[in-house]
């Protein structure tokens, strides 16, 4: 199973999630709540311990590797996200296959597919490019340093923010399956889901430094020609349309 570790960018630190962020990860869910509709975020104190013991038993058991989401402008947890959802493809071919159970040790097996998920965010750290950055550090270590074959991701079909912030990742729309759980509110809800394959990743890394670049910097290009689309060379953009892209404009 993969070693917790911390992931460092310049506007935020993903740390592995411990017992000892359960105050911050209160405070932080408590800002202001009316942008949680769809996604699970404890609130109060004994909500965050029990959200964070959930998490960590889910890591004992192989099935995610959860983070506390830091701003290092002020070192204060912003929110949390994680992979969740590995999966392993090596060994023996086992029909029919049985997801999540590495091949081999263990201690050192790394995923070929994962989810990033569960994420969520104060609402003092929304829109300030923080989430871009994560994810950026989550997906260059899951590509770069375990070697994944594919990273999906997933939303509530009626969560347009956080589709929107997919999308503008450059990760390709699979579709929506619909009726597929029972969404946070208690009505079953459809889910959009998306996917970025290892062959796709350098151009969409690209894509990601790219609108962190613009965003930091006020002489940057705009990203916005992004929205030509853009085809995928070995990790290089050419400013060519591709039909079906799930680009969408920059905010």
């Amino acid at each position: 199973m993969p070693v917790p570790v911390t992931l460092y960018g310049r506007t935020v630190r993903l740390e592995p999630l411990a017992e000892h962020h359960a105050a911050a990860l209160a405070e932080a869910g408590a800002e202001d709540r009316t942008t949680y509709a769809f996604t699970p975020v404890p609130h109060g104190l004994e909500a965050a311990r029990e959200y964070i013991a959930r998490a960590l038993a889910d890591q004992a058991a192989g099935r995610s590797m959860p983070f506390a989401t830091v701003s290092t402008a002020d070192n204060r947890v912003v929110g949390s996200t994680r992979f969740l959802e590995l999966d392993y493809w090596q060994g023996p071919l086992v029909w029919p296959p049985v997801p999540g159970i590495p091949y081999g040790d263990p201690l050192e097996a790394v995923p070929d597919a994962a989810e990033i998920g569960n994420t969520w965010l104060s609402p003092r750290a929304q829109g300030t490019g923080i989430n871009t950055e994560a994810k950026l550090l989550m997906l260059r270590h899951a590509f770069e340093v375990w070697g994944v074959q594919r990273i999906s991701l997933r939303a509530d079909a009626r969560n347009a923010r956080s589709r929107v912030a997919i999308e503008r990742l450059g990760a390709t729309s699979e579709g929506i399956r619909r009726a597929h759980s029972r969404g946070l509110d208690g009505v079953v809800r459809s889910t959009a889901f998306y996917s970025i394959l290892d062959e796709e990743w350098p151009a969409v890394r690209d894509i990601i430094e790219l609108r962190i670049a613009a965003a930091t910097s006020p002489s940057a290009p705009d990203p916005a020609p992004l929205n030509q689309e853009c085809l995928r060379h070995g990790g290089s953009l050419v400013g060519e349309p591709v039909i079906g892209s799930s680009l969408l404009p920059a905010a």
